[in-house]
C-alpha cells in the first residue's frame, strides 16, 4: 500500500469562476465534478483541503447580456450568480467556498491592493493603443489568433478599438515564465497543452492592456487613482484565487497559499498560464503549482458553447437522472483532458451498462444472497482482502495524486465488473450456505471497501451503499484512508438494510 502522510497537510483546489452571462451548462459541470473528485480524494486522505469554485460578473459582455434582457448588469448576475452557486450544490460538490467578483468587501480590496502592489513594482504604465478586441475572450488580440478574420474560439469578428490605457509589462517576466514552465515548476496537464504554452510564449509576449476607459465599461472595478478606467477584466478575475483566502493578510491566505491545482478550460489556459503568474511574479508571491486543462464537451461533434446555443442544461439532466449518473457520465465517458461529445443516447447507454446492470445489480446480488441465506446477516469469515484487490487500491491512489481521474475510475469500476463475473462463474447462488460464508464476507468487504474507492466520484452512491450495508453513513463518510481499506470492516451478525436498487435501469 502507498504510505499515508502522518502529519496534516493542507492542498488548495480551484475551478475557473463561471462567467456569468448565460445559464449555466454542462461544460463547466464536467470541470465542477473532476475538481470535487481531487477534492474529496484529499480530504479522504487527511489532508486540510480549501476548495473553491465562484463566478466572474464585470465585463463588456455581461453588460450586454444584460441589456439584451433588459435588466440591470447587477440583477443579472445577481440571478445567474445564484444559479452556479445551485448547480454546485446539485452537483453535491464538497466546495469550501463560493467568490464573486462582484462581492465589494471581499474581492474589491483585494483586486485594488494588488493593482496597487503592482504599480507600486514599476510593472503598470499609461499609453494609448489600438487593436482587435474579443468581446467574448473579453482580451485584445492579434490577427494570428483570427481564422478567416474570425476569434476560433468565439467565431465572430473583433472590434477595432483605439483607447488609451494602463498596461501591464507582462513582457518583462517572458522568459521567467517560459523556465518555470519548462521545469514543470509550473506543471501544466496534459504535456501538449505545455508545449502549446511554449511555443506561444516564444513568439514572443507583448504588455498587455489591463483596463478599459470607464466611459465604455463602466460595470467593474474602478482602477485606484483613476476612476476614468475600469481595471481589466481579466486582472480582476483572476485575483478571485487569492481574494477568497483573504489576500493580503488574511490567516487562510497565510495557510493555504499557494494553490495547489487550478482545474480550468483550454479556452482560458493562456491567462492562467501567462498573465496570472507574471502577476504572482509581480507581486512577489509564490507561485501556484498546477494547472489542469479539460477539454470542451461537444454536442453532436458541435462545441459546446453559450454563444453557439447548443448548451444542454445539467439542471434539467440531474433532476431526471440524479446528480452520481451525471457525474459518473462526465468523468468516465469524456477524456478528462481532450473533447468528448454528450447525447441522450450515449448517456443512457453508459447509465445502463455501467450503473444499473453493473454496480446496482451487483450489490442487489450480494445483498439479496445474504438475505436469503444468512437471514440479512453479515457471514463468519476467515478469508483475508484478496491480493487483487491490493493491487487496484494502489493502481487508484497513483492514478489520483497523478491527477489521472479517468484512471482511477475504471480500477474501481473494475472491482465491480470482476465480482459480477465470479457470481456467474462460480454459481455461487448455488452453492450450499456451510461453503458461502467466507464468499459472500468477502464479495460484501469488498463493497464496503468500493464505495469507499467511489466516494469522490459517486458520493450519494457511496452514502447508499454504507447505509445497505448495515453501516452508518455519517461514521463512514468521516474515515480517513488508511483506516477504510482495512479489511474486517463489516463485522459479522451485523443486520444488513437491503433497500431499492442504487440505479433503477433506464
Amino acid at each position: 500500500m502507498l504510505k499515508m502522510n502522518k502529519k496534516s497537510e493542507k492542498f488548495y483546489i480551484t475551478t475557473s469562476i463561471a462567467y456569468t452571462n448565460s445559464i449555466p451548462h454542462l461544460g463547466f459541470a464536467l470541470e465542477l465534478v473532476q475538481a470535487d473528485v481531487i477534492s474529496r480524494y484529499n480530504r479522504i486522505l487527511g489532508k486540510e483541503v480549501f476548495f473553491l469554485t465562484g463566478t466572474d460578473e464585470h465585463g463588456q459582455k455581461i453588460c450586454k447580456a444584460a441589456e439584451n434582457t433588459g435588466k440591470d448588469p447587477k440583477d443579472f448576475t445577481d440571478n445567474l450568480s445564484e444559479q452556479f452557486k445551485q448547480l454546485a450544490i446539485k452537483l453535491n460538490l464538497s466546495n469550501d467556498d463560493f467568490i464573486r467578483t462582484t462581492d465589494q468587501k471581499r474581492h474589491w480590496p483585494a483586486v485594488e491592493t494588488v493593482w496597487k502592489k503592482i504599480k507600486e513594482n514599476g510593472d503598470i504604465y499609461k499609453k494609448k493603443y489600438q487593436g482587435l478586441y474579443c468581446v467574448g475572450c473579453e482580451a485584445f488580440i492579434t490577427r494570428k489568433d483570427l481564422v478567416d478574420g474570425k476569434c476560433k474560439i468565439h467565431l465572430k469578428e473583433p472590434e477595432k478599438i483605439e483607447e488609451e490605457n494602463y498596461f501591464f509589462k507582462l513582457s518583462k517576466y517572458s522568459k521567467e515564465i517560459k523556465k518555470l514552465i519548462e521545469k514543470n515548476e509550473i506543471q501544466i496537464i496534459p504535456e501538449e497543452r505545455k508545449n502549446e504554452m511554449l511555443s506561444f510564449i516564444e513568439q514572443g509576449l507583448e504588455d498587455i492592456s489591463f483596463s478599459r476607459p470607464r466611459k465604455d465599461l463602466k460595470w467593474g472595478i474602478p482602477v485606484p487613482g483613476d476612476d476614468t478606467q475600469t481595471i481589466y477584466v481579466w486582472a480582476d478575475a483572476l485575483t478571485n484565487y487569492i481574494s477568497a483566502l483573504g489576500y493580503p493578510d488574511g490567516a487562510s491566505f497565510k495557510k493555504f497559499w499557494p494553490a495547489d491545482v487550478h482545474f480550468l478550460g483550454k479556452d482560458i489556459l493562456r491567462f492562467h498560464a501567462i498573465i496570472w503568474p507574471a502577476m504572482l511574479l509581480a507581486l512577489k508571491l509564490p507561485l501556484f503549482k498546477k494547472i489542469f486543462v479539460h477539454g470542451f464537451i461537444t454536442s453532436n461533434g458541435q462545441k459546446m458553447s453559450k454563444s453557439l446555443g447548443n448548451v444542454i442544461d445539467p439542471f434539467e439532466l440531474i433532476e431526471k437522472y440524479g446528480s452520481d449518473s451525471i457525474r459518473y457520465y462526465l468523468l468516465r465517458e469524456i477524456s478528462p483532458t481532450e473533447d468528448g461529445d454528450f447525447t441522450q443516447d450515449k448517456f443512457k447507454e453508459r447509465y445502463n451498462a455501467d450503473l444499473a446492470n453493473g454496480v446496482g445489480n451487483l450489490v442487489s446480488r450480494v445483498l439479496t444472497l445474504i438475505d436469503k441465506r444468512f437471514e440479512g446477516k453479515i457471514p463468519e469469515s476467515s478469508v483475508g482482502m484478496p491480493k487483487s484487490l491490493t493491487r487496484k487500491i494502489d493502481d487508484y491512489q497513483k492514478s489520483l495524486n497523478n491527477l489521472r481521474i479517468d484512471q482511477a475510475l475504471k480500477e474501481i469500476m473494475s472491482i465491480c465488473s470482476e465480482l459480477d463475473e465470479r457470481i456467474d462463474k462460480e454459481k455461487i447462488y448455488k452453492a450450499d450456505s456451510s461453503v458461502l460464508d467466507d464468499t459472500l464476507y468477502e464479495f460484501a468487504e469488498t463493497i464496503r471497501i468500493w464505495a469507499h474507492l467511489a466516494l469522490p466520484f459517486l458520493p450519494e452512491t457511496a452514502r447508499k451503499t454504507f447505509e445497505q450495508l448495515g453501516l452508518s453513513p455519517a461514521e463512514e463518510l468521516n474515515k480517513k484512508f488508511k483506516d477504510v481499506i482495512k479489511w474486517g470492516g463489516l463485522k459479522p451478525g451485523d443486520k444488513i438494510k437491503k433497500r431499492s436498487p442504487l440505479f433503477p435501469r433506464i
